[in-house]
């Protein structure tokens, strides 16, 4: 696989259709759908090392996600029957129990490499974040190794700030949260925002 062929920014996401466990039943998905959805702006697609590793954050803050008009995919490189019995297990038991988020079976191994993401030596992947616009392009990349997790504020924080550039085109500082100061895009009256900042 080339370099081009995986997954950076500004560049289009890596398209793949796969099996998926979808509201405890088995589905076929593709990010397409998600991209094409109307009502859709955003799809966050992120990748965890293994079933019985622990993702249930996204699932529970899901709401928060779809207040900005984005999908939440989650994948890892088991079937779509470990899937199953994971969210078929009880969360006292170690399972997930309901998940509002489709699990995707990435069972070759084919869409953790197409993004990067892939350990060969493990057999699974690195805990990655991407976020994709509606155009199917890729705007954000975060990838931890597996040992650590994700901070949800901070994707939430990110769709905010990449919708608030799509709509309005100023650039969003560090640390920039809805609401805060932008700095609009010219030399001129980029120093309106600076100046606010001595």
């Amino acid at each position: 696989m080339t370099h081009q062929e995986i997954a950076q920014v500004r560049k289009p996401a890596p398209r793949f259709t796969a099996k998926a466990v979808v509201d405890g039943v088995f589905k076929t998905v593709s990010l397409d759908d998600y991209i094409n959805d109307p009502e859709i702006k955003y799809t966050i697609l992120f990748f965890y090392p293994m079933d019985f590793t622990f993702i249930i954050a996204f699932s529970e803050n899901i709401e928060r996600f779809r207040a900005l008009k984005t999908a939440v995919l989650a994948c890892s490189c088991d079937s779509e029957y470990s899937h199953l019995a994971w969210v078929n297990t009880p969360r006292k038991e170690g399972g997930l129990g309901p998940m509002k988020i489709p699990l995707i079976a990435d069972k070759t191994h084919e869409i953790a490499k197409k993004y990067g993401v892939y350990l060969e030596q493990d057999g699974f992947s690195l805990r990655g974040l991407f976020i994709i616009d509606g155009n199917g392009i890729v705007r954000q990349i975060t990838i931890n190794d597996t040992q650590v997790g994700r901070s949800i504020d901070e994707a939430l924080r990110l769709l905010e700030a990449f919708q608030f550039n799509d709509e309005f085109g100023e650039v969003c500082p560090a640390n920039w949260k809805k609401g805060a100061a932008t700095i609009k895009p010219n030399v001129h009256e980029s120093k309106e925002y600076f100046g606010q900042q001595s």
